[in-house]
């Protein structure tokens, strides 16, 4: 009793529910990883086919992602949400009786459509329920349980393809589903506005976004660091099984090892935070994608660790800056707060939508071309964040 009174203090049931719906994303694509080399057998399907089974995924929740905010602006936070699960839920139970390639990509663009709404809420809810730096303290302990996400993902889903078949992973997707949409109907309503605007005004709302200065360039500066993570997310398959050559539960502990870097990374952040401020914080984060993107570029040192400890190292400052990021590019806005929520994350994952499909075609030494992606776009990030810098609102207390 003891143990579960502490868990609920620390993580209320509210911030749990939060978690598990931003987990719905990484819970989509990650535990069923594994199983796409299987199903490129299965169905004797090329790999560009079965790819399509991501990308659809990411189309699909990136252009729901704009529709969810402002809705959730206009009917208040718990209808779409509710929509969007139950979407999500009949999504899984689709792609589980699957048995063709194309009923799958079917089954996953309406998953990315359930999913979206969670991704689209999420974080409209928590700038509704909490202010300034309780917010970011929400953000790092969401961030700490999301993150648990893809780490474990992909181990469970190579013990499912050992012991059973990859249909059940979508079964217990749809299981997770189904606690996610009971504790949303059990949530009181976050938006407190009394007159609720016009369709018109609120579809306004993203034009009112882009003329944001402050938030467009944030939010372009911090989606580029995006890249080299969503690259690595949608080619480890074919990196560690078709060119390395190990079997779908090795590839699941290497997965989940560099997973555990968005575990331990919020944990730091969380202690770092106390004693420097959040601008400071962030250029060292990128500076450190950097340096692990310059170490993918060399060829002394052996596979598969060339791939393996350089990705934690980015992942784990990927992840260290993230919630702080998200928290600061919310900060810049006074309305719309559900579109600014929905169009922060279509960035991020339109970003790494082009980046995995980027990182699928056909380059020769994959890890150097990871490198040189890493590369790319952290430099990016790292020429734009002094501009945004002066530019930002401070965090309110």
């Amino acid at each position: 009793m003891g143990l579960v009174r502490t868990l609920r203090e620390h993580f209320p049931p509210i911030i749990l529910l939060l978690a598990l719906l931003s987990a719905f994303p990484p819970l989509a694509t990650d535990m069923y990883l594994p199983a796409l080399p299987l199903l490129q057998h299965e169905w004797q399907a090329p790999l560009v086919t079965i790819n399509l089974t991501l990308v659809t995924f990411f189309m699909t929740y990136c252009g729901f992602l704009l529709l969810y905010g402002p809705l959730s602006d206009r009917y208040g936070r718990k209808p779409p949400l509710l929509v969007g699960v139950a979407l999500f839920i009949l999504s899984c139970l689709v792609c589980s009786a699957a048995h063709s390639p194309a009923m799958l990509i079917c089954g996953r663009i309406l998953q990315g459509a359930g999913a979206a709404a969670a991704s689209a809420i999420v974080f409209a809810v928590s700038k509704d329920r909490f202010t300034g730096q309780q917010r970011q303290r929400i953000f790092i302990h969401i961030g700490v349980i999301v993150a648990a996400a893809p780490m474990i993902a992909p181990i469970l889903g190579g013990w499912i393809l050992t012991l059973f078949s990859w249909r059940w992973i979508f079964l217990l997707q749809a299981f997770l589903g189904a606690v996610a949409f009971v504790g949303v109907v059990r949530m009181d309503e976050s938006l407190q506005q009394q007159t609720a605007p016009g369709l018109a005004q609120v579809a306004l709302s993203y034009l009112r976004l882009f003329r944001n200065g402050r938030y467009m360039l944030l939010l372009l500066t911090v989606s580029c660091t995006c890249v080299p993570v969503f690259a690595f997310i949608g080619g480890s398959p074919d990196l560690y099984i078709t060119r390395l050559g190990f079997d779908e539960r090795q590839f699941s502990y290497f997965f989940g090892f560099n997973a555990l870097a968005f575990v331990l990374a919020p944990l730091t952040f969380s202690r770092v935070a106390r004693h420097a401020s959040v601008t400071r914080l962030m250029p060292w984060a990128f500076t450190g994608m950097l340096a692990a993107s310059l170490l993918l570029l060399c060829p002394w040192i052996p596979l598969p660790w060339r791939l393996t400890l350089p990705m934690f190292v980015l992942t784990f400052a990927f992840s260290f800056c993230r919630p702080a990021g998200n928290n600061l590019i919310l900060e810049q806005v006074d309305r719309d707060t559900g579109a600014a929520s929905s169009l922060m994350v279509f960035f991020y994952f339109m970003v790494g939508a082009l980046a995995m499909w980027l990182f699928s075609l056909d380059w020769q030494d994959k890890i150097r071309t990871l490198g040189w992606m890493g590369v790319a776009a952290v430099g990016c990030t790292l020429a734009l964040w002094p501009v945004a810098k002066r530019r930002l609102r401070p965090v309110s207390g």
